[in-house]
């Protein structure tokens, strides 16, 4: 068995694709997924399954909600070990004055094509700072998530891909609840 987190974008936002957290736990269990845990009310879900490929469980578990929800939400799929591995690497921890409550970590549908990713000019954004990984932007934002123009919209438009942000301590604790 595999540990995975999936990470739902826009559900449970003022208002808006409301999903409880009990309905969407059952659906898991339903689809087959076993120690199945959600964290707050955002969509974050930590469970096991057999060993797959992570855009067919996100295919998967997309079509479920829209089914049993009737709500069309990106979901991103990652292993434990790499939701393991982002935890280890973010740039931003090397700095002890970094305040990680101004820490995000925003997650990518795919990796972005270099040449996109060249053309953000990152000095334009300061005193916003990121770094892209892969699949995986470090955000830094020392003046609140609420208040950079570097969000998820930002990042889907300048890449071309799906995107959805965690803080940080989001983050470190769906490790520690995928440490089964």
């Amino acid at each position: 068995m595999n540990t995975y987190i999936s990470i739902l974008r826009g559900i449970n936002v003022s208002g808006k694709n409301l999903i409880k957290m009990n309905s969407l736990k059952e659906m898991y269990e339903d689809m087959g997924f076993q120690n199945v845990k959600t964290y707050i009310q955002s969509g974050n879900v930590v469970f096991q399954g057999r060993e797959t490929n992570l855009m067919e469980l996100e295919e998967l578990i997309t079509e479920g909600i829209l089914k049993r929800f009737a709500l069309n939400v990106p979901v991103l799929v990652q292993e434990y070990s790499e939701l393991k591995s982002i935890l280890s690497l973010n740039p931003f921890l090397n700095d002890p004055k970094e305040d990680i409550s101004k820490l995000y970590t925003i997650f990518l549908s795919k990796s972005p094509e270099k040449h996109f990713a060249e053309r953000i000019d990152s000095e334009l954004y300061l005193p916003d700072r990121f770094y892209i990984m892969e699949r995986t932007i470090y955000l830094f934002c020392p003046n609140g998530y609420g208040n950079t123009k570097l969000n998820n919209n930002f990042f889907e438009n300048k890449l071309g891909v799906k995107a959805t942000t965690r803080n940080w301590r989001t983050l470190m604790e769906l490790v520690k609840m995928s440490d089964m």
